[in-house]
């Protein structure tokens, strides 16, 4: 697979890169970006042939079969329907769209054009949140009472910028962990939040969007998730705890990229450790979806669960600016 890259991104730069050229096969033949300068070093830093302020001209390029789109929020609608009319599969960063009407049009515009459309969640491939899904799978924990997914953690300086200053791009907390949250706790639970409540605050580490937000979500099956993140939180470490009638499951470490998560499983019968072997999430979410794109089938994350975590995720935010109970907004697609 010949890929084209839409946004010379760090993400891409720290994770994606690595993990499409881990891939048999794959290459990335273009990197497109909205500086000339800024286009041309970091082709050169990362030996991507060639490079454009021009995504048509990249996509003019009947080598490249797929794009990885890792722009700003607001541009992600856009570019994906660019990149899909020129008949190319699309794995986009989370959030997808910055609305459910942008979300849905490239929804249905992949399913016109029969190309693949991925949404980048890439905690659903990590090895560590699999391994829980298969103990909730099996039964482990009885019936599920609760969830508490904790995410607050310090956003790294060298990402400061429109996370942080530019509302208007999509920056904010809610944005860039809260959607990640929603998608962990859906592909967990199998089920989508039915109401919200939510909190959030601007402590003044941006301008203009929030940095750190609480909520709860009620499950249609009675289930409560808790769900805190945070960019102003240096020493904390992330993870999630599950709790049924018969057991409790405590993972640390989880909610980032990296092998050192952990899990316990306790039950009537003691702690024990939960092993899973270690895999690069990046590394799981490519790989699964040049098959896809191989296969005509869905991505491990498909346009459908981007449209849903995001849905979640405005539901926050509504809940938090109005202070009532909110329920998301999931549309008819399916």
């Amino acid at each position: 697979m010949n890929w084209a890259l839409i946004g010379a991104s760090t993400i891409a730069s720290e994770n994606m890169i690595g993990a499409i050229r881990a891939q048999s096969g794959a290459q990335i033949g273009w990197v497109v970006s909205g500086s000339a300068e800024h286009a041309a070093s970091y082709a050169e830093a990362h030996d991507i042939p060639r490079w454009t302020v021009d995504l048509a001209e990249a996509l003019a390029d009947p080598q490249v079969q797929a794009v990885y789109i890792s722009s700003t929020n607001e541009k992600h609608h856009g570019q994906a329907l660019a990149a899909i009319a020129a008949g190319k599969h699309v794995l986009c960063e989370k959030p997808m769209a910055l609305s459910r009407s942008e979300a849905e049009e490239m929804i249905v515009a992949a399913r016109d054009a029969g190309v693949v459309l991925a949404v980048n969640h890439h905690l659903r491939s990590s090895a560590a949140i699999r391994a829980i899904r298969r103990l909730l799978d099996d039964g482990a924990l009885g019936q599920l009472r609760s969830m508490r997914i904790f995410h607050a953690v310090a956003l790294p300086r060298h990402l400061y910028g429109w996370r942080l200053d530019q509302p208007a791009a999509g920056g904010g907390v809610i944005a860039d962990i809260t959607v990640h949250n929603a998608d962990t706790a859906r592909f967990l639970l199998q089920e989508d939040p039915q109401f919200v409540v939510a909190e959030k605050a601007m402590t003044g580490l941006g301008q203009g969007v929030e940095d750190s937000a609480m909520s709860v979500w009620t499950m249609p099956s009675g289930v409560m998730v808790y769900s805190h993140e945070s960019f102003t939180h240096p020493f904390a470490r992330s993870g999630l705890e599950i709790h049924g009638s018969e057991g409790s499951l405590y993972a640390r470490g989880v909610m980032q990229e990296g092998p050192d998560g952990a899990i316990e499983l306790v039950t009537a019968q003691g702690s024990q450790p939960v092993s899973y072997d270690w895999r690069g999430a990046y590394d799981a979410v490519v790989a699964d979806f040049m098959q896809a794109a191989a296969e005509g089938r869905a991505p491990a994350a498909s346009g459908v669960d981007g449209l849903r975590s995001l849905m979640v995720a405005e539901a926050v935010r509504r809940a938090a600016m109005t202070g009532k109970r909110q329920a998301p907004e999931y549309g008819d697609l399916t």
